[in-house]
């Protein structure tokens, strides 16, 4: 992995250049870490997510450990006299509460965001849930599709106007699990087979497919924002994988498994928010060069699967959502 010290990246001091960002499921995993890290950099930080208790946990925890790293920091100044931290501020962290599986849910929370905020600097739609069973939404939508993909569309829409006031950035967090689209499947493709270990992947790599997809339309729609899709890499410490570890006997295999692909291949969280972070913040990225395109872990820029970078699949996935959202009630 290529790694960079976020360091590097521009600061902001909130009483002269204020910024604002909202993180989707930022309480926790890489999404945590881009918080914090947003946070020392002077950002406003939504936290969009479903459990009131769990943020403010979050919220307690990011801003000891902030603290605790400019004492670390100060202490190294002190002893060799860099490096120079003068003009870093920290911002400040809200809540919204946000359901990704309940549409509803998220429009309310894009209307109370705009009730609250004027400029929407960075919208970073981090929150996802993977490889789990079967099950369809209040919506009508696949779970995993719903919160990876549609919702983060909604949400997106809605909130377009904000970004486009602030020629902001859209983060679209994505994963190399899109690749298992081998050839474009039909959207109403539900794949739900036995076995389920094997086809809830098929269903995971359609909605992190779309969401590549999403990020190459919105682009070519909006040149005046930065649209970004990552793969953050090959995190196995995560909340993402406790269906599968706490299944019945099986699950300490696959306990073992994911510890052996963490050992070789895996990456920290702290590490693969770094991708995040800097599509989010580098100023080495422009609109014209730079919309649309994917990056991988440590934001290297990389490509995407031919599905996924296809823009006439591109579309259709686009007019279907627009159709499926529509015939919901919500209009685009």
């Amino acid at each position: 992995m290529v790694r960079f010290d976020p360091d590097t990246l521009p600061y902001y001091n909130p009483e002269f250049e204020r910024k604002v960002a909202i993180v989707t499921g930022g309480n926790s995993g890489i999404g945590w870490y881009t918080v914090l890290h947003l946070y020392m950099h002077g950002f406003t930080v939504y936290i969009f997510g479903r459990n009131s208790n769990r943020v403010n946990k979050a919220t307690n925890e990011i801003t000891t450990e902030a603290k605790r790293r400019y004492i670390s920091l100060n202490a190294k100044i002190k002893k060799d006299g860099t490096p120079n931290i003068e003009n870093r501020y920290m911002g400040n962290i809200n809540y919204i509460h946000a359901d990704l599986a309940d549409l509803k849910s998220v429009e309310h929370a894009c209307k109370k965001f705009i009730k609250l905020e004027h400029q929407l600097d960075v919208l970073i739609n981090n929150a996802a849930v993977m490889a789990l069973p079967y099950e369809i939404t209040k919506d009508g939508f696949e779970l995993q599709m719903q919160t990876d993909y549609i919702s983060h569309f909604l949400l997106t829409m809605r909130l377009l106007p904000l970004l486009k006031r602030t020629n902001g950035r859209l983060i679209n967090l994505s994963s190399l699990g899109h690749i298992l689209e081998l050839w474009y499947w039909p959207m109403n493709q539900t794949w739900n087979f036995k076995p389920n270990m094997i086809f809830t992947w098929f269903r995971y790599a359609m909605a992190k497919t779309a969401l590549i997809q999403f990020t190459k339309m919105i682009s070519i729609k909006n040149p005046d924002i930065l649209c970004l899709s990552i793969h953050p890499g090959l995190m196995m410490n995560t909340n993402l994988f406790s269906y599968w570890t706490r299944l019945p006997i099986v699950g300490i295999f696959f306990w073992a498994l994911f510890q052996i692909v963490s050992y070789f291949f895996g990456v920290s969280n702290e590490e693969g928010s770094l991708a995040t972070i800097r599509c989010a913040l580098s100023e080495d990225l422009c609109y014209e060069s730079d919309n649309g395109k994917y990056f991988s872990t440590g934001g290297v820029e990389s490509r995407p699967s031919y599905v996924a970078n296809n823009l006439d699949d591109a579309a259709s996935t686009w007019i279907w959502t627009i159709h499926q959202l529509r015939d919901r009630g919500f209009e685009i």
